[in-house]
């Protein structure tokens, strides 16, 4: 694990609430020379604690009204197949192999009920190798920023 010091990790705070905050800006609000935000950035760049710089688009204003979980259960066999054939489908966004009752967590977006409803019952529903599956309309979110907080 990479050892970071506290000026780093206020670094990386501030930029996971805005990664387009200028570096005067960034270096203004933590009280830090702008030369040594910037060095401090390049070097969080090189050493791979940042690994790129995004956008968070917002779905709901392009149409995207529902959002849903899938927990599935397959056959390991068939491990790639599933997963590859997940990835053609349109909607799902994220597929995340875990631990507990599901082998995998797969995140969707539909722009309505009944699309999401196909989706599942028409695509995931018929993929070889998908044994079973649970599906979770989310009904509303709260997030946060990560808070990389200093050490004490």
């Amino acid at each position: 694990m990479a050892k970071i010091d506290d000026l780093d990790l206020q670094i990386l705070s501030e930029l996971s609430e805005d990664a387009a905050i200028s570096v005067p800006k960034l270096s203004k609000k933590i009280k830090v020379n702008p030369s040594v935000v910037y060095s401090r950035i390049k070097r969080l760049v090189k050493r791979k604690l940042i690994e790129r710089f995004t956008i968070v688009v917002n779905d709901q204003e392009l149409g995207y009204q529902v959002k849903a979980l899938a927990g599935l259960n397959m056959d390991s066999k068939q491990r790639d197949n599933v997963i590859d054939e997940l990835f053609k489908i349109d909607g799902v966004r994220e597929i995340a192999e875990v631990t507990g009752r599901f082998d995998i967590l797969v995140t969707m977006y539909a722009k309505t009920l009944d699309e999401m409803h196909r989706l599942i019952s028409n695509k995931i529903g018929r993929i070889q190798g998908v044994i079973s599956s649970e599906s979770f309309i989310e009904m509303k979110t709260r997030t946060k920023s990560m808070p990389y907080m200093p050490s004490k």
